[in-house]
């Protein structure tokens, strides 16, 4: 059984830093490119971020260029998201998926989920 868990959300100050953590059991998370997306209230899921199998390509959105860093640890076969400079627009429940098209920015391309984790950024 595949899961993934994210961890490391919270509430902190505009300007403030958190990483979150996607860690996967059932699945050797090196074998796919792995991707963050986030949802607001009353949003659509966007994607965010997604780095590829080796870790030698990441992808981000425009919005979070120059604040989000995604990496990833595959010998404990997790994936990170750095988030400097946090905005209250980044306030969202942030999710990890693994994809199975190797494209990042295709949200059907990718099957399993985490539950999320609720990030709150506060002016």
């Amino acid at each position: 059984q595949v899961q993934l868990v994210e961890s490391g959300g919270g509430l902190v100050q505009a300007g403030g830093s958190l990483r979150l953590s996607c860690a996967a059991s059932g699945r050797t998370l090196s074998s796919y490119l792995v991707g963050w997306f986030r949802q607001a209230p009353g949003k659509e899921r966007e994607f965010v971020a997604a780095i590829s199998r080796s870790g030698g390509s990441t992808y981000n959105a425009d919005s979070v260029k120059g604040r989000f860093t995604i990496s990833r640890d595959n010998a404990k076969n997790t994936v990170y998201l750095q988030m400097n400079s946090l905005k209250p627009e980044d306030t969202a429940v942030y999710y990890c998926a693994t994809s199975i098209t190797g494209r990042p920015l295709s949200h059907n391309g990718y099957d399993y989920w985490g539950q999320g984790t609720q990030v709150t950024v506060s002016s």
